[in-house]
């Protein structure tokens, strides 16, 4: 391990909280997962406890581990970060169906008392299905994700712990919002993905390849954060800053266009059924 790699490492600590609200939810999760499976064991095979499990500590590594650490030395790691935010952790959770398993593990009187009535209010549940349709659930993640990229909104989350703390919120919400209508967790409608959401998934890639496309071309350094900092790797701006353009684009890519992939295979089987 590198000099510049083992002062990252030396200098993290695990954040108190963070740690602590993922171990809880992964607590509740397991407890009720274990409880509704009694009922229900094809909507919650142990591959959706692994899912969820897998994007809770996806989530931890993100924004726990010392990645957060090389994320503020490095562009190309702030972006593995980013990904990992927006393009893995939501999917993974959504697979794990978390609605039900995290209000069963959760005290009785806490589902009872304080969310129970929360849930029967028809205007948080007109809310929650304005939130997830696919036009509005777009629109939110890729402003964010564009938001958050343009260089003065990127060096000031940077520049301000707490404001960066926002930024991940704000990255993983929409991004949760983003992948429902395609996942549509349990007890969510399963109505197969249409062939509109095709369109919604190349469409989020041409936003994603528009940014990676400009970061890797544009013959300059944009985020000036990278350039007042001590660069305790020697890479130069615009190498670290075409490589984070390179992995946003390619992995980013993937992201969307393999499961665009599979709902057409999907639709396309669905299809020539009927005709027969």
């Amino acid at each position: 391990m590198s000099p510049e790699s083992q002062a990252i490492f030396a200098e993290w600590s695990p954040p108190i909280f963070l740690t602590t609200m993922v171990l809880l939810c992964a607590i509740v999760y397991i407890r009720g997962w274990f409880v509704i499976r009694r009922t229900r064991s094809a909507q919650f095979s142990a591959g959706r406890l692994a899912a969820f499990l897998l994007g809770l500590t996806t989530l931890w590594l993100a924004i726990g581990s010392p990645m957060d650490g090389f994320a503020d030395a490095l562009l190309s790691a702030h972006m593995v970060e980013h990904l990992l935010l927006m393009s893995f952790v939501p999917p993974l959770l959504l697979l794990g169906n978390p609605q039900v398993p995290l209000l069963r593990g959760l005290p009785r009187v806490v589902t009872v008392r304080l969310l129970g009535p929360l849930f029967r209010l028809k205007t948080l549940r007109s809310l929650g299905r304005f939130l997830t349709s696919p036009v509005v659930a777009w629109l939110l993640m890729n402003t964010v994700f564009l938001g958050w990229h343009v260089p003065a909104a990127y060096d000031f989350a940077l520049e301000h712990e707490l404001w960066h703390d926002f930024e991940h919120i704000c990255f993983l919400a929409a991004s949760i919002l983003f992948w429902w209508p395609l996942i549509r967790p349990w007890p969510t409608s399963a109505r197969y993905p249409g062939w509109i959401m095709i369109l919604y998934l190349v469409s989020a890639d041409i936003a994603n390849t528009a940014l990676s496309a400009f970061l890797a071309f544009c013959g300059r350094p944009v985020y000036g954060y990278y350039a007042e900092q001590p660069n305790p790797f020697h890479v130069s701006l615009m190498a670290d800053q075409v490589t984070g353009a390179v992995i946003m684009w390619v992995v980013g890519s993937l992201v969307f266009l393999i499961p665009a992939m599979f709902i057409t295979v999907r639709l396309l089987q669905q299809d020539s059924q009927l005709l027969r």
